[in-house]
Parts: C-alpha cells; structure tokens; sequence
C-alpha cells in the first residue's frame, strides 16, 4: 500500500481481511523518506555516544514496526491492533528517542510534562476524538504525532532529573496509574464504544466489545511494563546510593 484510501480512510488504508494481513505493508515513500531523513540529521547532527545511537536506531526500528509493518494495516480492523500500535509509540519508542536525543526538557518541566502526556492520552482515547482520528490522513498524523512529541518530552524529562529519584518515580507510578485508569474504563465498558472498528472485528473472531477489552488489557499490563521498569531501576540506583552514603559516613 503506498499511502491513504482516495475515499477518506485512515492513512494505513481498508481493513484488511487475515489472510491479507501480512501481506499489507506500508511502503508510503513519503514515510519512508521522512524516516531517512531523520536518520541522516541524526547522524549529522548529534554528537551521540553508542548508547545513544543504539537508543536511536532501537526507537527507528520500533516506528518502523508501527507505521511501515502490517500493525498499521490491522491497527484499522481492531482497535487492540491500535493499542499496541500507540504503547509501541508511547512506552517503547519514546524514552529511548528522549535517550538519543539531546536533553532539550529541563527536568523543572516533569509536572507539566506529565500532565500534557495524561491530557493529550486521554484526549485522543475518548470515542468521538479517535473517531475522528482514525477516518482521515491529517487528523491521524495529528494524533499519533502528539502521542508521540508528549510522551518523549515526559521522559525526556524524567531523564534530566532522574538524579532526583523519588520525584521521577512518583511522575512514573502517577503515569501508570493514570494510564490503568484508562485502561480499566476501555476494559470494563459494558458495551464497545469505538465505532471505528464495529464492522472490522468479526473477521478475526472477535465482537467489538471484545476486541475493545482486549485493547484495554494491552494498554493495562504490556503498556505499564517499561514504566514499572524505569520505576524498578531509579529504585535500585536511588539505594545504592544510599547505602554508599551511609558507608562513607561510616567510615568518616
């Protein structure tokens, strides 16, 4: 597929059937081209340790997954598809582009940061904005890229102030509880709310009610798992450095 339905759909095109899911990858050379682009001024640009570039070329090859892979095709028949689709982008790609990149979030920003991220999630996760998201080209670009500026400026800013640790931890665990909030009312609805996906679903064996609880399963578990991570590791940095603080006093 090289690009949107000249009759208004989604830029990742019709539903695919399953037998044609893996067979429908986006070779948008416009995509294409802006992930070459990016690379080059990447290279070009930063003067980026190894871990950085690793960072850098980790988060290319999840956007790849994302946008180039057939998730972006099946993300139009089932709205779990879609929710993959945005954790990849939210607590995958993300922190590792806020990573690579150089620190342009103060770590003064984090509370804001993490609101604008909590505020830009759950607007485009309310039924009539994913609506309206998903039936055309601009509209889904101006999601998924507020998704994905919002979420690499919180972790970005979580990074510049992970010296802090129990600040950033307590921005992580508010994150992930916001984020299981969400997660709860998409699981436990009574009745599918995204229209979107009503008449896709059935193909794969799924009513939409029940595509749409799997969605929130997604998002609840896999889509927490990086930010409990990032959690577990400042918690084991921030004791080590305790107990060494204690242990200098010690011996002073």
């Amino acid at each position: 597929m090289t690009g949107p339905d000249a009759l208004g759909l989604s830029y990742c095109g019709p539903a695919p059937q399953p037998l044609e899911v893996w067979a429908s990858w986006n070779l948008d050379p416009v995509l294409l081209a802006a992930f070459a682009l990016a690379t080059s001024l990447f290279m070009w640009r930063a003067r980026a340790t190894p871990h950085q570039k690793g960072a850098f070329f980790g988060a290319q090859g999840v956007l790849l997954v994302a946008f180039v892979s057939p998730l972006c095709a099946l993300s139009v028949a089932l709205f779990s598809a879609r929710i993959g689709h945005h954790m990849l982008m939210v607590a995958v790609a993300a922190p590792l582009l806020a990573y690579a990149l150089p620190r342009a979030v103060p770590g003064r920003w984090l509370t804001a940061a993490g609101l604008l991220h909590m505020v830009i999630l759950w607007m485009w996760h309310a039924p009539p904005a994913y609506g309206w998201a998903v039936t055309g080209v601009a509209s889904y670009w101006l999601m998924e890229i507020t998704l994905l500026a919002s979420a690499t400026v919180f972790w970005s800013a979580a990074l510049a102030r992970r010296a802090e640790a129990p600040a950033v931890i307590l921005a992580l665990i508010l994150t992930m509880a916001q984020m299981g909030l969400l997660a709860a009312l998409i699981t436990f609805a009574q009745q599918p709310l995204f229209s979107a996906h009503f008449a896709t679903t059935q193909a794969f064996g799924l009513t939409p009610l029940e595509d749409q609880q799997l969605a929130g399963l997604i998002m609840w578990a896999p889509g927490a798992l990086p930010y409990f991570a990032a959690v577990i590791w400042l918690a084991v940095r921030w004791l080590k450095g305790l107990e060494n603080d204690e242990a200098m006093a010690w011996r002073g």
